[in-house]
Order: C-alpha cells, then sequence, then structure tokens
C-alpha cells in the first residue's frame, strides 16, 4: 500500500485548518486516514510556534516506512530536520507563453509603427511651418529691400 504525509482540510470557510495526516494515496483528502501526526494552522502569524504542530517521531517512522510527503509537508518536514527537502529551481516559471510572446510582438510593432507615424507627421508639419515661413521670408526681403529705395527717392 502506497502511503503518503499530507494535509486534510478541516475548518470553516475561508478560516482554513489542516492535519497532518499519513494515509492511503488512494483515500480522499479529507476522507480516511492511517495516522494523525500533526497540524497545521496558517491563520496564525508565522513566528506563532503553535502554527506547525508535528510529532517529529511519528513522521521520521512513516518516512523509514516509505511514506511519501506532498510539497507542502516536505517543506514542515526540512524545518523540523525530519528529512532533507532538496530546492527545486525552475528559471522558466515566471517566463509568459507563446501567445503572450506573440501578443507582445504585436503590440510592439504597432507601437513601433504608431511612434513611425507620428514621426513622419511631425517631420510633415515641420515642413509645412517651415514652407509658408520660407515663401514669406523673400517678401518680406523684397519690402525691405525696396523700403531703403523708397527712403532714397524720397530723399
Amino acid at each position: 500500500m502506497a502511503t503518503s504525509i499530507r494535509l486534510s482540510r478541516g475548518g470553516s470557510k475561508k478560516r482554513p485548518y489542516y492535519r497532518i495526516v499519513v494515509a492511503d494515496s488512494r483515500a480522499p483528502r479529507d476522507g480516511k486516514f492511517i495516522e494523525r501526526i500533526g497540524s497545521y494552522n496558517p491563520v496564525l502569524p508565522k513566528g506563532d510556534e503553535k502554527r506547525v504542530v508535528l510529532d517529529v517521531e511519528r513522521a521520521k517512522h512513516w518516512v523509514a516506512a516509505g511514506a511519501q510527503p506532498t510539497d507542502r509537508v516536505a517543506r514542515f518536514l526540512d524545518a523540523a530536520g525530519v528529512k532533507e527537502r532538496a530546492a527545486r529551481n525552475n528559471p522558466n516559471k515566471a517566463e509568459p507563453g507563446q501567445k503572450a510572446k506573440d501578443r507582445a510582438e504585436d503590440r510592439a510593432a504597432k507601437a513601433a509603427e504608431a511612434a513611425e507615424a507620428a514621426e513622419a507627421a511631425k517631420a510633415a508639419a515641420a515642413e509645412a511651418a517651415a514652407a509658408p515661413a520660407a515663401e514669406e521670408a523673400p517678401a518680406a526681403a523684397a519690402e525691405e529691400a525696396a523700403a531703403p529705395a523708397e527712403e532714397q527717392a524720397e530723399g
């Protein structure tokens, strides 16, 4: 019979309380178990000594007998010094999926196109603003040149 050391949920809605039990791996989570070896109350603060209560001797016995702890219970057993838990490393955990990457690339491409369009609009506006000023500049220069000639004719 394959046994596991796992959590069995109790408590009311939004107020969880767990028993650390040794159970047949085929039994339901909150169903029949072989032995209760501790408790876990996640509502209590992390520094509280009653947050995790564990019968270390019975835990050692069941680990020696081949019971496999779940991830959460393995953390408790490691903290109690019963069983060493290897640290996990998943460097791709936070990496987005392929569809999310494709959407991000599409967004970046659209943003680049919008930036190019805005740059082109600015350049066109600058040219449009410079063109009338350039047309007015020769006319103004011609008027200024005509003004001294008129002054000489009058004088």
